[in-house]
């Protein structure tokens, strides 16, 4: 069975997941990356170094943001929301941008790419002495759909779990 998630689903799976696909384009070329994310319930804030996707977002903000879930073949959600690309250089909302990044909830064991600093899990005192681009995805639009096998449906309309 195919369906659309509401509001409320969309905003759940964006809550839990931490990583995402942001699709860009520059340069007649479309280019799209996984990243580590934090979702405060109005915009996607993410971390990188400078590198391609940067030099693109800069040139194009425009920008295309995907989640999924999968539990099986026959079991899946997804998310995908268009936006546009903020830097974020001004000290005092990057701090408060970093401060959302360092809350969620990551996996035990994580990469070096989702680690926001050599000291990772902590922090230093100082948040702007976090090296890197900080960045969010003020969202404009979003949408999700799903698919379930009947076992997972439950009898009020809505996905288990």
């Amino acid at each position: 069975m195919f369906g659309t998630l509401s509001r409320e689903e969309i905003d759940s799976m964006l809550k839990k997941q931490y990583i995402c696909r942001v699709g860009c384009f520059g340069k007649e070329k479309m280019y799209v990356v996984p990243l580590s994310y934090a979702y405060d319930g109005k915009n996607i804030y993410c971390h990188s170094q400078e590198g391609m996707k940067i030099t693109m977002m800069r040139e194009n903000p425009k920008v295309c943001f995907e989640i999924d879930t999968l539990e099986s073949g026959a079991t899946w959600r997804s998310v995908i929301a268009w936006g546009e690309f903020e830097e974020i250089k001004e000290k005092k909302e990057r701090s408060e941008a970093l401060k959302i990044l360092l809350s969620r909830v990551y996996p035990f064991i994580s990469s070096k790419k989702m680690q926001l600093g050599e000291h990772w899990p902590f922090a230093p005192d100082n948040l702007n002495d976090i090296g890197g681009v900080v960045f969010k995805i003020n969202m404009e639009e979003v949408t999700g759909r799903f698919e379930v096998n009947e076992e997972t449906w439950n009898t009020n309309g809505k996905i288990k779990g």
